[in-house]
């Protein structure tokens, strides 16, 4: 560990009194934690067990910035200056040794989005470290234990709807698919310097609704939904999508991106015909699920949050916030669009995919029938054998009721909201199921911090759509000691309150 991690988290622990934190620090109690600390022996012990490769050292600095998103110029937060932030790539087994250097006007943390890393590289603030204060530098230190894709982002109020994220590649020195190129789109939804800030989106969205029904409250079909007297500028109304449930949104966006880029001057990919092209598709929206697809294209489904799967075909994609897939496809012979459709709010993000120099751009306003076709669902998708759950009943369920109203503007779990006092106990080497229970008509994309854990068909992943009023049973192995986050990664949703904790009890 840097000796100046090992400084901050020592003194952050003493100086913050966050409730985690001082539950668990040695320097704060006289008794035995009920918790394994984030610092604590289990979680050196196991990060060592990762067998810690060669360090790849990267710098990071987050700062105010300008950036042009495709002739939208806007003032907002970013790492090192670009919209997505430059990807990091890694091999499987090395060491992410990465200095974050925090000039932005307000403390910060990163979380590395889908790793199951050692604990107190988690960036969760006064959880697992300190604050990053403006002006000061902290260094993450993890291995990289297991091949996909992945992303950082901050885990600080609502930063992640800015421009702060940036994928994180961890490459399979065996990699066992086959493909001529590869290329990672990042989808987002933005507003930032546009019609506000996400400071403001919150605060106005945590004023209610004043007693009105937004579920009910729709358009006509195929319009753009518009706002409502007295809701304030950035509450959306009448968003729907039957594959979400019901009620698509809350926030009202402007602009959709891809690659940082608006549907009028997107990003191209130049290859040529024939080309086996492997797209990892990355959801770092802050309230938007996209319906991706390529125009003329079917494309193959081959990893789920960076897990291999069983190979399956599909027309399109429905991506929550937080969600990875990564796809193959074989490409034709001309200029194709890959659509990015907000679900629910008829807006698209685009980028294009050129194999011949004969062929015009379509239109920036195409939408693609694959968009219309065949959406895989979880029940379709089946993991690779490698990396499947061994059948077994769990060993603890841990029953996560989300609950909350757009009245109220109270998204919590089991009615309450995030507390760091509140810690589900769980012990290592048990077989837990988390049951999340949705007593509300929203939809909500659950993240689990730290492991992976296997859906009802087996399929790999760390974020999942719990749609309205259903239940949904995942299972994971209590194998990464320390204190976890779950939350919903409506990043409005979880700064409401709809957040928790695991943590494991010492053996």
């Amino acid at each position: 560990m840097d000796i100046d991690r090992r400084i901050l988290l020592r003194t952050g622990i003493g100086l913050l009194g966050g409730a985690a934190l001082t539950a668990c620090s040695p320097s704060r109690s006289t008794t035995a934690s009920p918790f394994v600390s984030p610092t604590g022996r289990q979680v050196r012990a196991a990060e060592q067990a990762r067998k810690p490769g060669t360090v790849k050292d990267i710098r990071l600095v987050a700062a105010e910035t300008q950036a042009d998103l495709g002739g939208v110029t806007v003032r907002t937060w970013a790492y090192d200056g670009v919209i997505p932030g430059t990807p990091i790539r890694v091999n499987a087994g090395e060491v992410v040794r990465a200095r974050l250097t925090n000039r932005l006007p307000a403390d910060t943390t990163i979380h590395w989005h889908g790793l199951a890393l050692r604990n107190d590289a988690d960036g969760v603030p006064h959880v697992t470290q300190p604050p990053i204060r403006t002006g000061t530098e902290f260094t993450y230190e993890f291995t990289a234990a297991h091949p996909g894709t992945y992303w950082f982002h901050p885990h600080s109020g609502t930063q992640l709807d800015r421009g702060l994220y940036a994928p994180l590649i961890v490459e399979d020195p065996r990699e066992p698919l086959g493909y001529d190129e590869e290329w990672t789109v990042v989808l987002d939804d933005w507003l930032d310097d546009v019609t506000g800030t996400p400071d403001e989106v919150l605060a106005e969205l945590s004023r209610g609704m004043g007693g009105m029904d937004h579920g009910n409250m729709t358009d006509m079909p195929g319009m753009t939904p518009s706002p409502s007297p007295g809701m304030g500028k950035h509450m959306l109304m009448g968003a729907t999508s039957p594959l979400l449930g019901g009620d698509a949104g809350d926030v009202r966006y402007p602009h959709f991106l891809i690659n940082g880029r608006l549907p009028a001057d997107p990003e191209i990919l130049t290859a040529r015909p024939g080309t086996r092209l492997r797209i990892r598709l990355i959801n770092a929206g802050g309230d938007t699920a996209f319906r991706v697809a390529l125009a003329g294209h079917r494309l193959t489904v081959t990893h789920t949050d960076g897990f291999p799967a069983v190979p399956a075909d599909t027309d399109a994609l429905l991506i929550g916030m937080g969600e990875r897939y990564d796809v193959l496809v074989t490409l034709k012979d001309g200029v194709f669009p890959l659509v990015a459709l907000a679900e629910g709010k008829n807006a698209v993000a685009r980028a294009l995919i050129r194999t011949s120099k004969r062929s015009a751009a379509p239109k920036p306003d195409l939408r693609p029938g694959e968009l219309d076709g065949d959406v895989i669902r979880y029940a379709e998708l089946h993991p690779h054998q490698s990396v499947r759950l061994a059948p077994q009943q769990p060993d603890r369920t841990v029953k996560l009721e989300l609950t909350g109203t757009m009245t109220a503007y109270d998204w919590a779990i089991n009615g309450r909201k995030y507390d760091p006092k509140t810690i589900a106990p769980i012990r290592p080497g048990e077989r837990v199921r988390l049951s999340f229970v949705n007593r509300t008509t929203m939809w909500h994309p659950m993240h689990l911090h730290g492991h992976t854990f296997a859906l009802p068909t087996g399929i790999r992943k760390d974020t999942a759509i719990v749609l309205p009023n259903s239940t949904l049973d995942v299972d994971f192995e209590a194998d990464n000691p320390g204190i976890w986050m779950i939350h919903c990664h409506n990043v409005y949703h979880a700064e409401s309150g709809m957040m928790t904790l695991l943590g494991y009890q010492p053996t």
